[in-house]
């Protein structure tokens, strides 16, 4: 075998799917960062959250929701576990936690604009009027027919997470649910 035939490259999990527009609503790849599962050990919680402040910035998130901003995210990824997105957790985090490495795990899709909850809501159980699903809210929840995580980061800016095996058919089902909204306004 060719020396040239063994270099892998890096692929993120949308590449060449997305970026789509459709309508108002555009769904886009986010930029590849740390993505890392947080697991406090028993007892280390408030330990934790206080590190955690320290360190990056944001608290321990409370169950549904985000804590942090842009570049360094804590989301709530089910009982007893936290996402931390975007920066390498610090070291010191260790002491109160498991720390789990899931960078190449997830795909990460930013669903945006006018109409972006219409289409998200051809996808999801989850009633995500603004009312109830708030800037800062966060689910895990079925997407189509995959498991996921829904966070809302804006009124009509969220964030999908789904397995990185399931990028395309996510993209896919994404593009269907577009279409057909951007139809629905069309009428």
């Amino acid at each position: 075998m060719a020396e040239s035939e063994l270099n892998l490259i890096a692929t993120p999990p949308c590449a060449g799917l997305l970026p789509l527009s459709i309508g108002t609503v555009t769904a886009s790849e986010e930029p590849s960062c740390a993505l890392t599962s947080i697991a406090p050990y028993r007892g280390q919680e408030g330990a934790l959250s206080d590190a955690l402040k320290n360190a990056h910035g944001m608290a321990w998130p409370k169950p549904g929701r985000m804590t942090g901003k842009a570049g360094a995210r804590a989301l709530w990824f089910g009982q007893g576990q936290a996402l931390l997105v975007g920066p390498a957790p610090d070291a010191g985090l260790a002491r109160h936690a498991a720390l789990t490495d899931q960078s190449d795990a997830w795909a990460m899709v930013r669903l945006s604009g006018a109409g972006a909850q219409d289409v998200l809501a051809r996808l999801t159980p989850l009633d995500l009027r603004r009312g109830s699903f708030k800037r800062g809210h966060t689910a895990r929840t079925e997407i189509a027919h995959m498991m996921g995580s829904l966070t809302r980061l804006g009124e009509e800016a969220f964030l999908i997470l789904v397995f990185r095996s399931m990028a395309a058919t996510l993209a896919h089902d994404l593009e269907t649910a577009m279409q057909s909204v951007a139809a629905r306004k069309r009428l």
